[in-house]
């Protein structure tokens, strides 16, 4: 069942939201949508991946813990290739990781078929795609010259070892048993028109989550990019959600210790 996300209390601070990002994970093309959730009073941080260190998941996402605020409650959020790294991060959560959200992403390898090509992916050119096809997939009629010069240089940017090693990491991943043990409230963000995930993967992902509240955008897969103020509104909306169930939270316990007192 699909829950309205923004459909909320205003919170009287919103917590900040720490961003990891697609796969060339540089975060240089979320300004728009950092500056669109600013004016709902949503703080973010972008964790950027390195450039020139080919690290799969697991290596990922030790770099990640390490870079994750230790001294303020926060949410992480999972963009499209980090989805299984903020699911893995969330099973077993930070102390002050307070809730988790999901942008067309997937817990398990929407091309599990494609496995056996992984050695492949060893040699393969991984820029061999035009810009004209990678706007068509990534996209679609959202596309424009700002968002496509972005994206080429986003990739541009990261060594090919890099990107082929996340590629290969894509290709095999599953974290459906880290979905399924998620307790954290989670926001999933799914685009109406992804050609990139194939609709099983929305419905296999929405299935996995105990705790979710679900929203689908008129999008492409490059929602954040491509739909920022829309994705900032449902984002926030979602923000306050976590921010009053925090504060309620932090009340009964109060409460609790004055009644033992």
């Amino acid at each position: 069942m699909t829950r309205d996300a923004t459909a909320a209390p205003p919170a009287a601070r919103l917590l900040p939201r720490v961003l990891l990002p697609g796969l060339d994970a540089t975060g240089s093309q979320h300004a728009a949508f950092s500056a669109a959730i600013r004016r709902h009073g949503v703080a973010v941080t972008v964790i950027a991946y390195p450039l020139d260190r080919a690290l799969d998941y697991a290596g990922l996402a030790g770099f990640i813990q390490q870079a994750l605020p230790t001294g303020t409650d926060y949410l992480l959020l999972g963009e499209s290739f980090s989805g299984p790294l903020a699911m893995a991060i969330a099973a077993t959560p930070p102390p002050r990781l307070r809730g988790l959200i999901l942008s067309t992403t997937f817990a398990r390898s929407p091309w599990r078929m494609w496995r056996r090509l992984q050695a492949l992916l060893h040699v393969a050119p991984v820029r061999m795609l035009p810009m004209p096809a990678l706007s068509w997939l990534l996209l679609g009629r959202w596309s424009s010259p700002a968002l496509r010069t972005a994206l080429g240089a986003a990739l541009a940017s990261v060594d090919a070892d890099v990107l082929r090693r996340r590629a290969m990491a894509a290709l095999g991943v599953d974290v459906a048993a880290q979905a399924r043990a998620q307790v954290l409230p989670t926001l999933c963000l799914h685009a109406a028109h992804d050609r990139l995930l194939p609709a099983r993967c929305q419905r296999h992902l929405s299935a996995l989550l105990p705790a979710q509240a679900s929203t689908t955008l008129d999008g492409p897969h490059l929602m954040l990019q491509a739909r920022p103020e829309a994705a900032a509104t449902v984002i926030a909306g979602f923000v306050r959600v976590v921010c009053a169930m925090s504060s309620s939270s932090r009340a009964e316990r109060q409460d609790a210790a004055l009644g033992h007192g």
